[in-house]
This record gives structure tokens, sequence and C-alpha cells, in this order.
């Protein structure tokens, strides 16, 4: 969500500037002498104002310019001063909130990758999010070595907090949501969520890891032997200031990180309107890979944020793990539920069953004091999703008037993705089409009853991975001609450390569920890691290219990844495909993209000079460098568009890096998409004669007649070597209209 791009005149409001470098600067001689240069843009006089500074930050890396708060007018003079280039208002950001290694095929002490990459030990992830509680034994640091001699970071706690696991953790929070600050300054997590990221990403492995006594087991991160800096850019569970944002990426790039894993999603803008698409930029170009969530609005389609090509924009799916209930009917019915609160005193008897919403009334939702008046004491009540109240809360609201537990039951667009919450009371969270069968059967009988039996953890439940209702969908509005998001990873139902005790007082841990892209990108990060120790020459435009080309598509009973509706999902949802650590490792061919071939892209996009100098940071002329169409960059997917313009006709251009064997053949294997497109690529095969050789290939694109109603379809192009062990996928997505 954005603020109001609506202000008063005299109003201070915090807008992040870009301006051109200082004439004749190739670099500031010190932090000083930059910030003085940042400093003379502001109107005279208005250093500070009302007891709070003005200059609020001065980039260094990842920006040129600075984060200030001004009125209306003093922005219109500002921007009249030589050197000025554009300014946005500050937005906030929504946080896009144990077994997953295993899920995943990474296994503690037997060979595999965990063992190739060792555990990602020498690496750096950066994390972005709400602080960290750094005495959670997540973050222990037993047979972890020091941090890099590159490491320049900072520890704001005390010095025995951080350790060589958690070797930085700075406090951001001094931006636009200064002025509302509830928690103290300092990296600590008052949340919870950055504390959740940061141990998907890399925590230590913890024994008997659990919530309520379910899905115990051994927690770990991605990359568990790699370092953790944390920036806390995020005051509460309201959001995160851009402005913050941009300083916590400037420190990570200053700090000497490897990856960044950033959990925040705002909604699409142009990329030179787009704090984290800057501040990304500026990073990759320093060899820093980049996650981010893709955000938690789907299942709409075109609802993505962070979908800039050199970012790996992360979807959400489910893993083969399941905190089963089951739902008894009077009818006989069984219906499965999830459910992270099961307590073993709970009678599974036949219960008196109510639906508030039964005369159409808000009270479906069972939001506060809804029940007010309605009969639900000593029995279960079914209360529908949404309507803006979470799913604890309509707990809290049940137990309240007295209800013994609660059925919560999907909306239509959240179909058969279910979360496993540590509720309040019994209760058990189903499918839609379950919660119409119960609600079926209640309009049926005159006394409906219903029973819930709790089952515990069930493992190597199919089908899995499946896409989860919230993932964020393409296709992407800043830019239609790259197909977003790239890669979807575990993001529900996660089991991860918590600054506090959950559950009971006998049985209570440090570990919380949650789910969202958030838990989704910290596992992609954690995995980057683990290919920058394989491959620490790769650009990060590479790691994205073998976590892509390596993908899965198929689920663990043979089919196709399903989305929400139990159908086949799209390649809007996700992307290439659901990560495959074991295949990614050895890629074969990687798609790379170096940082002048992004400013070409940028050109391509019709920006002006300005807009595209904003996001490279440094005065860009497009009639001087060229341009690259967004079908063209050289990207592991396909997004075309055939229509009368062009003749329904389209040709693409690729370049494949050989990072295999010296000596290796890729033949062509492209999946037709639909009888009304024709794919044809040249050449058929590629023959490779060394290692990091470089070739190309066109891909055509073609149909003989309009559909007329702009409808998408489509397929895979696959190379395939000639020993049959690699095989480079890419998805393959063409509109006709």
């Amino acid at each position: 969500m954005a603020i109001s791009q609506k202000t008063s005149s005299s109003t201070l409001e915090t807008y992040i500037v870009h301006v051109h470098r200082a004439p004749g600067a190739a670099a500031f001689a010190s932090s000083g002498e930059r910030e003085k240069w940042h400093r003379s843009f502001l109107p005279t006089g208005i250093a500070s104002s009302r007891g709070e500074p003005r200059m609020i930050y001065s980039y260094k890396n990842v920006i040129s310019g600075f984060a200030t708060r001004l009125t209306e007018r003093e922005l219109a003079e500002m921007k009249k001063k030589p050197g000025f280039a554009h300014a946005y208002l500050d937005r906030i950001l929504p946080l896009q909130t144990t077994h997953s290694p295993e899920f995943l095929g990474l296994s503690r002490g037997t060979p595999g990758f965990w063992n190739d990459s060792n555990y990602g030990k020498g690496v750096i992830i950066g994390v972005l999010d709400s602080g960290i509680s750094p005495n959670h034994p997540s973050f222990g640091d037993k047979g972890m070595p020091p941090p890099p001699s590159r490491w320049k970071g900072a520890c704001e706690f005390n010095a025995s907090d951080c350790n060589n696991k958690l070797i930085g953790a700075k406090d951001f929070v001094r931006g636009a949501s200064a002025p509302r600050r509830v928690t103290p300054r300092g990296p600590y997590d008052y949340d919870g969520h950055g504390t959740h990221t940061a141990s998907t990403a890399a925590g230590m492995f913890v024994d008997n890891a659990n919530i309520n006594g379910l899905a115990n087991g051994t927690a770990s991160g991605a990359a568990p032997l790699a370092h953790l800096a944390i920036y806390k850019v995020c005051a509460n569970s309201d959001g995160c200031w851009e402005s913050d944002i941009l300083a916590g990426m400037d420190a990570a790039v200053d700090d000497g990180v490897d990856v960044l894993s950033i959990s925040l999603a705002g909604s699409s803008a142009p990329f030179y309107n787009d704090s984290i698409a800057i501040g990304a930029m500026g990073a990759i170009q320093k060899g820093i890979f980049v996650s981010c969530a893709a955000g938690n609005l789907g299942p709409d389609a075109g609802t993505l944020a962070n979908e800039a090509p050199w970012i790996l924009t992360v979807g959400a799916s489910t893993m083969d793990r399941l905190l089963r209930t089951t739902v008894t009917l009077g009818s006989g019915v069984e219906l499965d539920g999830e459910s992270a609160y099961q307590p073993s005193t709970f009678h599974s008897s036949q219960l008196p069953l109510v639906y508030p919403g039964a005369s159409g009334t808000s009270a479906a939702y069972c939001s506060n004091g809804s029940l007010d008046g309605i009969d639900v004491r000593g029995k279960i009540v079914l209360c529908d999703e949404g309507d803006g109240v979470d799913r604890l809360s309509k707990g809290e609201t049940v137990r309240s008037a007295g209800g013994l537990g609660m059925i919560l039951a999907n909306l239509r667009e959240e179909g058969v993705t279910t979360f496993a919450d540590a509720h309040v009371l019994p209760a058990s969270h189903v499918s839609y089409s379950d919660g119409q069968t119960i609600k079926q059967y209640i309009n049926s009988v005159s006394t409906p009853t219903l029973s819930i039996t709790f089952q515990g953890t069930l493992m190597k439940t199919k089908p899995a991975p499946a896409l989860a209702y919230f993932s964020s969908r393409g296709p992407s509005q800043a830019d239609r001609n790259i197909l977003k998001p790239d890669i979807v990873g575990p993001g529900l139902n996660i089991l991860a450390a918590w600054p506090f005790e959950v559950g009971p007082s006998d049985t209570a841990t440090r570990f919380n569920m949650m789910s969202g892209t958030s838990m989704a990108t910290p596992h992609l990060s954690g995995i980057a890691a683990l290919l920058k120790n394989s491959h620490p020459d790769w650009s990060p435009a590479a790691i994205r290219s073998a976590i892509m080309t390596m993908a899965e598509l198929t689920a663990n009973d043979g089919n196709p990844i399903t989305d929400e509706t139990g159908t086949k999902a799209d390649f809007f949802g996700i992307g290439a495909g659901h990560v495959d650590v074991s295949r990614a490792k050895n890629p074969g061919l990687i798609y790379d993209i170096n940082h002048d071939d992004y400013i070409a892209y940028l050109c391509g996009l019709s920006y002006t000079d300005m807009q595209v100098s904003v996001v490279a940071r440094r005065s860009v002329k497009c009639s001087d460098i060229g341009s690259i169409a967004g079908k063209d960059l050289n990207y592991p997917s396909f997004m075309v568009f055939l229509n009368a313009s062009n003749g329904y006709t389209v040709e693409v251009t690729r370049t494949v890096t050989n990072v295999g064997a010296p000596s290796s053949t890729y033949d062509v294997d492209s999946t037709a998409i639909s009888d009304k497109v024709k794919v044809e690529v040249r050449p058929t095969r590629l023959s490779f004669t060394k290692t990091n050789e470089i070739l190309r290939y066109n891909v055509t694109f073609s149909s003989s007649r309009s559909n007329g109603g702009g409808a998408y379809y489509q397929g895979y192009l696959r190379w395939v070597s000639s020993d049959g062990g690699v095989t480079v996928g890419s998805p393959m997505v063409v509109s006709i209209k």
C-alpha cells in the first residue's frame, strides 16, 4: 500500500530524491562530502524544523540521492536546482507474511548439494526485515568460521549478542515511520517476522523444533552455515518505508553481503519509482544476488510486486506435510482440514454445529462482536474466511462468545489452500468445497452436529508442491515482456524461529508457523547462497538462470503442479516452476546478463533519459547506447505478443553459456504451445567445445490467424544434453490478439 500522493503545500512529507553526480566527481572522498553535496539541494535554512532533522538519509551505493522531509513548496524550489533528477513520495511496503530443507532435497550428513556447497559456509546473507531475536538457538554459531575478511559491518546489539553466525545487525527505522515508532531503537525484533525469515534463510540446526508438539523435527535454514547480517527496516507489522529499505540496502552493499533477502512487497510501479528495483540494480552491479517476495495478493492476475528482471521474484508453494484434522458431520461424511493446535483433551464426540452467516449476515466472518446475540455456547461454529479479519481473531471471537470449537471455511478464491495456525481453541481449516459441503449439510437437517478429530503430523502427502492461493500472479504490470514470477518455493505453513514462546506454558517453544511469499523468499535466498559457495564466479543473473532452468513442473504424484483450484497451475503463477536444488547446482547452460544490457533494456521501455539515469545511478543517453526490447533481454523465459502490427510473427534471440562439460552437445525439444502457435528454433543443436563458450539461438513464434480474445498460450522449451543428463528448460507464454 502506498501513502497518499495528495499533500498540503505546508505539510512535511518524506521524499526520496534522486540527483545527478556532483560535477567532476566520480566518487566522493568521504561520506561527509557526499552528504554536503546532498544538503546543497535543500532550500536555504531548513536543515531542521519542528525539532526534527530534515535530511534523513544520504545514500552512497544503491541510489544517487537522499531521503528528506519537505513541503510541496520546498520540493518545487528544489526541482529548479542544477543536478536535480527525480523525486517521489516515500511509500510503505507490507511484510509478506523444519521440514522444508528435506522437502527441497537438502539432507544433513549425506552426499548431496548441502555437502557439496559446504552448507553455504563463507557466504553472507543480508536480511532486510523487522530485526532479529539474537539469543535464539537458531542463531548459535557452533562450528561456524569467522566472517570473511571482506566483511565491514557492525553489531548494534551488545557484542555478546553477535557471533560467527549473526555477524551484524543494524537499525534503519529513521525514515517516515520514525514519528510513529512504537518500539525501542535497535535491531531487536518485536514483531517476529524478521526472526522467522532470517532463520529460514540461514538458521543453524536445532533439534526438537515444533509448534504445540506438532511438526516436530530438526529445524534449519536453507544455508545453515552461511553468515547472517540483519538490517532492521520495519518498525512493526504495519509495514516498512522505502526510505528505510534503501538505507538498509545501501549499508548491506557497503558491508559486503553476498545475497540480499527482502520479504517485502508493495504495488507495481515503473522501475524509476520503485525503490527496491533501484536499490537492487546498485546491488547486482556489485555482484550481490537479490531475492524478493512476489506479494500476497493472489490469486488475481496482474498483482505482482518486485518485477524487475535483475531481481529473483519468488512465489509461494505448499509442502508435503500436513497438520491434519478430520471433521466428521452428523451424516457420517468425513472432511480433512488443518490446525497447529490439536489439544489431546478435546473430545471427538458429535457437538452442536452452528453457522452464524446462515441468514446472510456479516456474522459469517466471526468478526469481533458479531456473535453477540447468537447462541453459540457449547457449539462448534462455522466461520467464513476473509472480510479483513485474521484467522486467529475469528477464533478469539468464537471463544469469547462461548463456542467450543471452530471450523474455518475458505472463500471461493482461496480454493484448497489451508493454513495450519496455532488457534486459540480446537479448530479445523477446510477448503472452499468442503466448506460448501458443511453448509449444505447444515441446511439439510434441523439439528446439525459435527466432531473434530486431530490426526497430528502427516508426511509425504500428495500432491505437493502446489501453488498457494495468496501468491501474487502475473502478468507483470511494469513490463509485460518479462514473464514473472520467476520461481516458487515453500511458503505455506513454514516452521521457523520466533522471538516469543508459542503455545501452552508447559509445552511452549520459540518456533512458529507462518505463511506467505515472505517465507518462500528466504528459502530461495539460502539456495542462492549455496550456489554462490559452489560457483563463486557466477553473476547474479547466472545464479537466477540456474534456479529457473532447473525448476520442477511436476508434483510428487507425477502430475503437473496445481493451483488453489486443483487444476494445472499456469506460468503466471509458478514462473519457471518449483525450485529443484539438486538440479540447480549443475545447470549445464546459463543465460547470463551483464549490467549494461539492463540499462539498454530500460531504454527499450521508452523511459526518458532522466528516468533511465535514476535507475542506473549515472547519466544515461539512450540515443548513445541503444536499446534492447524486453522480449530480447537474455532472460531464461519467453513472453511474446503476436498481433496484426507484427504480422503475427515475432523472432527473439538468446545466448547460452556452457558451464558444464567442455565438450557437450544440446538438442532442442520444444513442447508445442497450441495448434494456433508455431515455434521454430534455429539452430536445433548447440555444440560446445570448451567451458564458458557462448552460443546463440533464435526462436520464431508465429500464428496463421488472430485469436481475437487476447488469449495466452503456454509451452516449454527444453535443451537436452546428448547424454540425457541435463535438461535446460524455459517457460514460453504467447499472447495472440
